[in-house]
Formats: structure tokens, C-alpha cells, sequence
């Protein structure tokens, strides 16, 4: 219940600074499609977060088992004598990097850009867009996490502070607010360099600012893209009409939808 306890406090959080200190100013918190992103906010960042809290706890213990009975579990590595503030910087910057890689997959391979789009169909942009996702996007980047976890050893409580401070990025990248990272942004992500992510045109190239934390590997691996002076005239991805705007269709249509 903790995380829960913490995502409460995060969008109440967000919630209040877009109202002090909003970018956009004419974009009003009662904006169409506000309740099917609430629903999204309660199902995905409540409902379905611990129901997979339980099944990769199950699997991490399982995958322990496998891994030790094949030798391929080191006791020796030295991230288990760490302190745990180290573990968290450590993981933080791991986790962090393979998100970076599995946004990248959501945008490339066809059969998971398909629940992906989920997420693009977002056309007015704040805070509470972080949680518009298709459930299976949790099964796709808690896969990629749990198994390097679980070799390391890292601590669940390192680990958990990574989700939490993760879940913060989240909401500061989609988030309606009017500040400036100045030349940290060539470091961290921002709310106005993840709006060209959801460009809905196709300048720059369609795969671009896959950030979630670290906007460095995209500059890195040369898929940043930024135009200060400007912002996207739309958000979504073409062929978006094709998609249900409702919240029953959204989670339905990319089960069936190929």
C-alpha cells in the first residue's frame, strides 16, 4: 500500500502546481476525456500495480530459484555489500536505461506499438496522461526490470524508491507546467521535450524522445529531438481515428487489433 499511499500524494502534488504555475494557460484541469484518464490513473497505478506487485514478486522468487540452480546467481557481486542509498543510484541509472530501451521496442515493433498507441492517443497533455496506458505495458517494462533485480540482488527497498521517484518523473514529463531545466535538460527529461514524444506529425521522425528519467540516451543515441521555439501543433499518431476514445474500447482494442 505504500507506493499507493505516495502515488496519492504525487498527483495531488501535480495537480496543485499546474494550477500555480500552469504552461499552458488556457488548458483548463475539467478537459475532455478527464474521467477516462482518472479511471486509468485508479486501474493502473492502483488496482493493477499491486495485482502485478504479487505476480512479479512470485516470479522474481522463482526466477531466484532457477537462476541459483543454474550457477548463474553470484553471491560474490558487490552491489549486495552496498549501502543502500548506493543500490538506488545504481539501479535508478539501470532501470532507467532498459525503460529507455523498451519505450524504444513500444515504438518499433508493430505488435507492441499497437498497445502503445494507448498512450498516444493523449491530445491534451498533463500530469494525469503519465497513467493513460494499456495494462500490458506494465507486463513489458516490469519484465525487463525484475529479471536484472533479481540477479543483482538488489534491495526491494532500493528498488522501490526507483519506482516511486520514477512514478514523479512520470508526472513532471506529461505534466501542463512552465519551467525550464536550462542545460540540465541535455541530462534529465522535461515536460517540454516529452511533448515532442507525442507529436502527432511526423517532424523529427517518428521515434524520438524515448526519455523517462535521462534524456541523455537520447542524445546519446542520437533519437532526441527538441525545438525550443515551438511546440507540437498536435498531439496523438496518425491513423488515430481508428481507436476508441472511450475507456472500454481503449482497453479492449488493442487485444484484438493487430
Amino acid at each position: 500500500m505504500a507506493y499507493v499511499h505516495w502515488l496519492i500524494i504525487l498527483s495531488v502534488a501535480f495537480a496543485v502546481l499546474e494550477r500555480l504555475f500552469p504552461w499552458r494557460k488556457e488548458q483548463g484541469f475539467l478537459r475532455k476525456g478527464l474521467f477516462r484518464d482518472l479511471v486509468f490513473l485508479a486501474f493502473n497505478g492502483h488496482f493493477f500495480a499491486l495485482l502485478m506487485a504479487g505476480v512479479f514478486a512470485w516470479a522474481a522468487t522463482n526466477c531466484t530459484a532457477l537462476l541459483q540452480d543454474g550457477g548463474f546467481v553470484l553471491e560474490t557481486l558487490p552491489i549486495r555489500s552496498w549501502s543502500l542509498p548506493l543500490q538506488f543510484l545504481v539501479f535508478f541509472v539501470l532501470s532507467d536505461f532498459l525503460q529507455w530501451c523498451v519505450h524504444n521496442l513500444l515504438h518499433r515493433v508493430p505488435f507492441l506499438w499497437t498497445f502503445h498507441k494507448v498512450h498516444h492517443s493523449v491530445t491534451t497533455m498533463d500530469w494525469i496522461a503519465n497513467f493513460r496506458f494499456h495494462w500490458m505495458e506494465h507486463v513489458f517494462y516490469k519484465s525487463a526490470l525484475f529479471i536484472p533485480m533479481t540477479w543483482l540482488g538488489t534491495d526491494p527497498q532500493a528498488a522501490f524508491w526507483v519506482y516511486v521517484l520514477s512514478t514523479a518523473s512520470g508526472h513532471f514529463n506529461h505534466s501542463n507546467l512552465n519551467t525550464g531545466l536550462g542545460p540540465l535538460g541535455y541530462i534529465f527529461n522535461s515536460p517540454r521535450m516529452h511533448l515532442w514524444h507525442h507529436d502527432k506529425s511526423k517532424e523529427g521522425g517518428i521515434g524520438k524522445n524515448y526519455a523517462i528519467v535521462f534524456s541523455l540516451w537520447d542524445w546519446i543515441f542520437r533519437t532526441a529531438y527538441w525545438p525550443k521555439d515551438r511546440s507540437p501543433e498536435k498531439l496523438g499518431f496518425p491513423g488515430m481515428a481508428k481507436m476508441p476514445m472511450h475507456l472500454p474500447g481503449q482497453m479492449l482494442w488493442p487485444l484484438w487489433r493487430r
